[in-house]
């Protein structure tokens, strides 16, 4: 298999793992968990993506987005969903001025560089897709205004997979939009014992690395190398998926794209400027596992999204690898 030369990285893609290594330093001095749920969360910064956590409550969901955000720097604002919320509480209103006679804009929370959006599902459907347009393209449109929202800008929601009355479960299309989604998971024995001798404390700090660093370190995960047969790797995995019996609805070419991408922002953060298969198979549940769907009659079988990636990558072979 042709590789890239495994020598010195490149300087640029050297920044981004040392970045990454004070990252997870800074991050895991407030966020008693695994790393490799920071390493993930760094590479959908890195990427330009938008992350779902999924898991129950008390893990700490909201003190890693928080811990994040204090070390990237910038405005960070938080939503807390509920069925009452509605669209211009996040995207702002128009107020009517008496004293100039005329209205004026106010902003909504979703104008800030990290956006917290608490239990996501608890807000109605058309709360959830007044979000839609500022993950995909960046802006909002707000009476038949559009602003651009601030660069960067990065979205984290969170959701107990175990809640159901007054819910909405997001959309499929939703979803995608997210470049990956994960699970924090209880802490181990180690870590729990070290939350309950000090427990994490949210407070303010100054940013520790400079906001205006992102946008290059962002350009220079495109520059990670991608092997032409680790990229007919990530094409027979996403094609797999559409050929699934079992599945609804496989993964889009957004997918396949985030895979990409993905791949390359983690080898950059483990300090290579090439991939390997590793990096692929690292990422692929978190980027892959929110974007297909089971046909009802195996959802009712207990097969879950991420087990059913793990057995897509033991089942398809690495181009130019033994097995």
């Amino acid at each position: 298999m042709n590789e890239k030369s495994k020598g010195e990285p490149d300087p640029e893609v050297g920044a981004v793992s040392t970045w990454a290594g004070r990252a997870i330093e800074s991050i895991s001095s407030s966020f008693y968990g695994s790393s490799t749920a920071i390493e993930l969360a760094l590479c959908t910064l890195l990427c330009r993506g938008h992350l779902l956590i999924e898991d129950v409550p008390g893990v700490g969901k909201t003190i890693l987005a928080r811990a994040l955000s204090q070390f990237v720097g910038g405005a960070f604002r938080q939503i807390q969903c509920t069925p009452d919320l509605l669209p211009a509480d996040i995207l702002g209103v128009s107020i009517f001025h008496q004293a100039s006679g005329s209205f004026r804009f106010r902003e909504g929370p979703i104008m800030t560089n990290t956006l917290l959006v608490d239990e996501i599902n608890r807000a109605t459907p058309r709360t959830q897709s007044a979000l839609l347009e500022a993950m995909a393209e960046g802006q909002v449109s707000v009476e038949s205004t559009t602003m651009k929202l601030p660069d960067p800008f990065f979205l984290i929601a969170t959701q107990s997979p175990l809640e159901s009355e007054g819910t909405f479960p997001l959309p499929e299309v939703q979803k995608d939009r997210f470049f990956l989604s994960l699970a924090l998971g209880y802490p181990t024995r180690e870590d729990e014992l070290r939350i309950m001798a000090d427990p994490p404390r949210d407070g303010s700090r100054a940013a520790e690395a400079p906001l205006g660093q992102i946008a290059s370190l962002q350009q220079a995960v495109t520059s990670v190398y991608v092997a032409e047969e680790l990229k007919d790797y990530i094409v027979e995995l996403v094609t797999r998926t559409r050929n699934e019996p079992r599945l609804a609805i496989g993964v889009s070419p957004r997918g396949s794209l985030a895979l990409f991408k993905g791949c390359q922002a983690l080898a950059a953060v483990r300090g290579r400027d090439y991939v390997v298969p590793e990096d692929i198979k690292d990422i692929a549940a978190p980027v892959l596992s929110n974007r297909i769907l089971f046909k009802p009659e195996t959802a009712a079988r207990g097969t879950t999204p991420a087990n059913y990636i793990l057995e897509l990558l033991s089942s398809v072979p690495v181009p130019g690898y033994e097995r």
